[in-house]
């Protein structure tokens, strides 16, 4: 089979590929990171580069305008490669550092380098973490008490632990007399809780002070967030952010589970993503702190239903089929050799407990972290990412459920649409007087596209002057040179080519608008649907906790006057940042976190909107600004 070579502009960069690949494959291959909304199936458009010289066959796409397909533009996961190539990757179709909010903060980028998080001498002393050293003395042999020395170890740590279920391997066992000896009975002894059993790993002769670590991870689907822990003093001594490299393969998550049935090697290939942006998290963390990633002992991850899935190379392919069954909600512990984590390789992996196959871990840490699960007061929890997932309840019961939304507010399927990365659009105010647009980008850099708080701001915007009326369509008698007939219909400019990254018009269209009303409405009509699971009316809804990195670049205000959120005061509303990241610590330095995560997942009750028909009741009546029944949103009305 012919073998060719693709030359990448401006980085230079030479990948060999064999015929029958596409552009999109070498990239993949030479680690260039080009966006790839659809996962390669030509949809999203975003992948576009020049052909500068050499041959490929590229079908004509909508997504390409003919003068652009006449100066070598193709979609690079279209065009298969059919000679040596030279192509030019313009800036907008690479992943750029998307907004990545890594801990439990209401605004913010990544933390910086070695932030920490200190602790008073009381909360430390509150501290059982999952993985933790214990200085023992024990009772020399003699004739009296002749009891063996793993016995003599047992009872000692049965005392400080208060539990007998231990466990040790053959090939500590094998060391346990020399090490009772050399510290003359006086040893530290490295435990972890795994499998229902207190797992002895280590005995060190003597005391032993040195720092223990561990590593609480979120598994997300557009970015991974990492927190290095000292165990013995509860400090967080490093955090760090980065996109989840399974980008490559699709922005969402059924992208994702396509891509892992239709590729022989596509499970694979989306692990081994997920886990090289751990492993460099990990390896960015250890450099800066001075230690080796064979120190981080115990990792605690949180992800959703798929995420964990492709973490451990598990098939998620049922996850999209009816009945949407997953392999497993809760899987047990597995050693970091077993997936490739460069932390110890005997460490244990602790994956945190879902609920179904929309509804994971993350949100079940994040319920914990909040303290939802042990409110008095009704509480809706809303994570607002590439799928919305909402739970709803206190202390005496908790409804969850998942809604696909999150698409179109990560800037899938919108034509000028994208993450929240350095040149996307994020606030928005249009003035009609003057034929005027305001905006705001990431970076302050040229306009590229638009992220999801700018399409938020837009919608709420274009309500707001009248261009667009409540059903979404355009009003075509306003008069300005931003409104134009498109080839979906009307659409209203943002932002001129001559303002723009790209050297084209960045603007939204009337089909976007209604995209972006089906997906609010679906977020919307989730939470009435549990509302009246449970009898309940939006006033009764004590606080509205908004979670993960869109939800804390949200403008509640505007995602009120658009029917995102329900109308209540902006008092009741509270950013809370990644609680996914921050429950997986807290499982980390507190045992009994992680059953309470535990005993959370089995207490959920979970809502499947498809069933039935009040979710779709509550959606065909939410396919307005800001709503059908003006009542739910009198401030709005006013």
């Amino acid at each position: 089979m012919p073998e060719y070579t693709v030359r990448f502009l401006p980085s230079g960069r030479s990948i060999p590929v064999p015929e029958g690949k596409t552009i999109l494959d070498a990239a993949i291959a030479g680690g260039i990171a080009l966006r790839s909304a659809c996962g390669g199936s030509g949809t999203c458009g975003q992948c576009r580069v020049v052909v500068r010289s050499g041959r490929v066959d590229a079908p004509r796409s909508q997504r390409v305008r003919p003068e652009d397909a006449a100066l070598g533009v193709v979609l690079a996961c279209q065009a298969v490669v059919q000679s040596d190539l030279e192509v030019e990757v313009p800036e907008a179709s690479l992943l750029s550092e998307h907004q990545v909010l890594a801990a439990g903060r209401a605004r913010g980028q990544t933390v910086g380098e070695g932030e920490g998080e200190g602790r008073s001498e009381g909360e430390r002393a509150h501290l059982r973490p999952v993985f933790r050293k214990t200085f023992l003395r024990l009772p020399e042999p003699g004739l009296e008490d002749a009891s063996s020395d793993l016995t003599r170890l047992y009872t000692a740590l049965a005392k400080e632990e208060g539990s007998r279920n231990f466990q040790v391997g053959l090939e500590l066992l094998r060391k346990v007399p020399r090490l009772m000896r050399e510290g003359a009975w006086q040893v530290t002894v490295s435990c972890v809780d795994a499998r229902g059993m207190t797992e002895v790993v280590d005995i060190s002769p003597g005391r032993d002070d040195t720092p223990v670590y561990g590593l609480a991870v979120d598994v997300g689907t557009t970015t991974c967030v990492t927190h290095l822990v000292d165990l013995l003093t509860g400090e967080t001594l490093d955090v760090r952010g980065a996109y989840n490299r399974q980008a490559r393969y699709g922005d969402d998550v059924i992208s994702r589970i396509i891509y892992a049935d239709e590729n022989d090697d596509g499970l694979v290939k989306l692990q081994g993503a997920v886990i090289e942006t751990i492993n460099d998290l990990v390896a960015g963390a250890a450099s800066h702190l001075g230690i080796r990633g064979e120190d981080i002992r115990v990792v605690v991850a949180a992800g959703n239903t798929t995420m964990t899935h492709l973490l451990l190379g598990v098939s998620p392919t049922y996850i999209r089929l009816e009945p949407y069954t997953p392999a497993a909600t809760s899987v047990p512990p597995v050693k970091a050799r077993e997936i490739g984590l460069a932390v110890a390789p005997d460490a244990w992996v602790f994956c945190l407990p879902g609920v179904a196959s929309y509804v994971g871990g993350d949100i079940t840490s994040g319920v914990v972290a909040t303290g939802v699960a042990s409110s008095d007061d009704v509480v809706l929890f809303v994570d607002i990412g590439t799928n919305g997932e909402m739970v709803l309840g206190n202390r005496d019961w908790l409804l969850a459920c998942a809604c696909s939304a999150g698409p179109a507010f990560e800037g899938v399927g919108i034509r000028h649409g994208m993450r929240a990365m350095k040149g996307a659009i994020e606030r928005v105010e249009i003035d009609p007087s003057r034929d005027a647009v305001v905006y705001r980008t990431i970076g302050a850099a040229r306009p590229a596209g638009i992220c999801g708080s700018g399409l938020i701001d837009c919608l709420a915007s274009l309500r707001r002057a009248g261009i667009i009326s409540r059903n979404g369509s355009f009003d075509t008698a306003y008069e300005g040179r931003r409104m134009r007939a498109g080839d979906a219909g009307p659409e209203f400019v943002l932002a001129f080519a001559e303002e723009t990254a790209t050297g084209e018009d960045i603007y939204i269209s009337e089909p976007d608008v209604k995209n972006l009303i089906r997906s609010k409405a679906a977020v919307y009509a989730g939470i009435r649907s549990m509302l009246r699971m449970v009898d309940q009316d939006i006033s009764d809804i004590k606080k509205i906790l908004v979670a993960g990195g869109f939800g804390s670049y949200l403008n509640v205000r505007k995602a009120i006057e658009i029917g995102l959120l329900p109308d209540l005061p902006e008092s009741v509303y509270r950013y809370v940042g990644n609680t996914s990241v921050e429950g997986a610590k807290m499982c980390l330095l507190r045992r009994e976190a992680r059953r309470e995560v535990e005993l959370v997942a089995r207490r959920m009750t979970y809502l499947e909107l498809s069933v039935g028909n009040t979710f779709m009741e509550e959606f065909v009546s939410a396919l307005f600004l800001p709503h059908t029944d003006l009542s739910l949103f009198p401030s709005v009305s006013a």
